[in-house]
C-alpha cells in the first residue's frame, strides 16, 4: 500500500493551488465581485481535478482546454505530454489535432528545462491541416511530475497585448494544480505497480496472438519433423513455465534475454531459420543488473512483427552497456523496413488512440511501447527515457535508458 502521508501532503497543496489561482484573480482583479470569482475558479479547479485524475489521457485533456478557454482570453488552448499533442480546444483545434507530434521549438524549449515561457511576436507553426498557421501570441506552462517536465499547457491569443499579467498568472496556477493532480495519480500507479498487475495486463495483451501462432507451428512440424516439433513443445514448455515465474519479478537482464532468445526460437521456426538473425552483446558489468520483467522481449516482438520484409532477413541486435557512472542502456536496432520520424514519435506517445498510419511498423506497436516507456519512467526516475530513431527503409532502434541511482526497485 501507499503511505497516506504523501498522498495527504500532495492533495493539500492542490487545495493551496486552488486558493492561490482565487488570490491570483482577485489581486488583480480588484474591481470584480470576490465572491462571484471564488465560486467560479474553485468550481474550475474542482472540475479540472476530476478530469485529470487518471493522469494525462486523451479524454481528460480535452475537457480541460473545453473547460479554461472559458476561463482566459486565449483564442485556444492546447495540452501535450512529452512527444504529442493529447487535445486542442478553440480556433487551432484542427491544426493540432489529438496524436500530432510537438514541432515548435518554444515547447521543446518547456519540456526540457521545465519553466514558463511566452512570447508576443507573431511565431509560424507547422500545422496539420494547413500547412503552416501562424500564431500571434502565446503563454506555455509545464506539467510537472517529481520535478521532470511531462506534458505542456498552452494558451494562444489573437493579440500580443492579451498575454498579460493576469493571464499568465492563470496559465502558470492552472499548470501548478494539474500538475499536483498528476503527482497524486503517479503515487497511485506506483501502488499498483508493486503488485505487479501492470506487467500482467502487458503479457496479456501479448500472450494470445504468440500463443495461437506457435501452436500452430508446432502442429505443422508434427508431421515433417516430428523430433523438432517434440523439442519445440519441450521447450515451449519451459518458456511459458518461466513467464509465470518472472511475471511478478525482478530478474537479472541477462536472465531476460535468455527469455528473449527462447522468443526468438519459436518465431525462427515459424519464419525458417534463415529469415531472423540475432546478435547479443552484453557487458559483464551489468549482465546482473536487475530489471522489470518482459521490458525487452515486446521490443524484439515489435520488430519481429512489424520490422519484416517479405523477402529478406530480419536482422536484431540486442546490446546492454553501462552507460556513465549509474546509468545502463538497453539498445534493440534493427535492419528492417523502419518508419517515419511522425510514426516514430507517436509510438511513445501517451495518447493511445493516435490515428494510425500505412507504415508497416505503425499499427498496433504503440500500446506495447508506450506501456515499456510509461514502466521505465516510473521506475527509474526523470533521467531516464525511451528513444526511437529510425527512417524508411533503414531498420529501427529503440534505446531504454535506466537510472539505476533512482531506481526504486530495490
Amino acid at each position: 500500500m501507499v503511505d497516506s502521508k504523501p498522498l495527504a501532503t500532495v492533495f493539500a497543496c492542490a487545495l493551496l493551488c486552488a486558493f492561490l489561482l482565487i488570490f491570483i484573480f482577485l489581486s488583480l482583479n480588484p474591481d470584480i465581485l470576490r465572491s462571484q470569482y471564488t465560486e467560479q475558479t474553485l468550481s474550475s479547479a474542482s472540475e479540472m481535478l476530476e478530469d485529470i485524475k487518471d493522469g494525462l489521457t486523451p479524454e481528460g485533456a480535452e475537457a480541460i482546454c473545453r473547460r479554461l478557454l472559458t476561463e482566459t482570453r486565449a483564442m485556444a488552448i492546447a495540452m501535450t505530454d512529452d512527444t504529442c499533442v493529447l487535445a486542442c480546444a478553440g480556433d487551432l483545434a484542427s491544426d493540432f489535432p489529438p496524436g500530432s507530434p510537438i514541432h515548435t521549438p518554444a515547447t521543446h524549449y518547456v519540456l526540457e528545462h521545465g519553466i514558463v515561457q511566452s512570447f508576443t511576436h507573431a511565431v509560424d507553426v507547422k500545422s496539420e491541416t494547413r500547412g503552416h498557421r501562424e500564431i500571434p501570441a502565446g503563454i506555455i506552462a509545464p506539467l510537472k511530475v517529481r520535478g521532470k517536465a511531462v506534458g505542456t499547457l498552452k494558451f494562444y491569443y489573437r493579440r500580443s497585448h492579451e498575454v498579460n499579467r493576469t493571464q499568465y498568472a492563470l496559465a502558470s496556477g492552472f499548470a501548478e494544480l494539474i500538475s499536483t493532480q498528476l503527482a497524486i495519480h503517479e503515487l497511485e500507479l506506483q501502488s499498483e505497480l508493486t503488485a505487479r498487475a501492470e506487467v500482467r495486463a502487458l503479457q496479456a495483451q501479448i500472450n494470445p496472438h504468440f500463443l495461437f501462432n506457435t501452436l500452430n507451428t508446432i502442429a505443422s512440424l508434427t508431421r515433417t519433423e516430428p523430433l523438432r516439433a517434440r523439442e519445440l513443445l519441450r521447450e515451449f514448455a519451459s518458456f511459458y513455465r518461466a513467464t509465470l515465474d518472472n511475471s511478478g519479478s525482478l530478474i537479472p537482464v541477462s536472465r531476460e534475454i535468455e527469455q528473449t532468445l527462447r522468443y526468438l526460437t519459436f518465431e525462427k521456426a515459424r519464419f525458417g531459420e534463415d529469415r531472423i538473425g540475432v546478435n547479443v552483446d552484453i557487458d559483464e558489468e551489468v549482465e546482473d543488473t536487475l530489471v522489470p520483467a518482459f521490458v525487452i522481449q515486446p521490443l524484439v516482438e515489435n520488430a519481429v512483427r512489424h520490422a519484416m520484409g517479405d523477402e529478406d532477413p530480419l536482422h536484431i541486435d540486442i546490446s546492454v552497456a553501462p552507460e556513465g557512472e549509474s546509468m545502463v542502456e538497453i539498445q534493440v536496432k534493427d535492419d528492417g523496413v523502419g518508419m517515419d520520424e511522425q510514426t516514430a514519435a507517436r509510438l511513445f506517445c501517451t495518447q493511445r488512440k493516435a490515428p494510425r498510419t500505412d507504415t508497416p511498423q505503425g499499427g498496433g506497436a504503440g500500446v506495447a511501447m508506450h506501456n515499456i516507456a510509461d514502466r521505465i519512467a516510473r521506475f527509474y526516475g526523470p533521467r531516464s527515457s525511451t528513444q526511437v530513431i529510425s527512417s524508411p527503409g533503414a531498420g529501427t532502434s529503440v534505446v531504454l535508458h535506466l537510472d539505476l541511482q533512482k531506481s526504486i526497485l530495490e
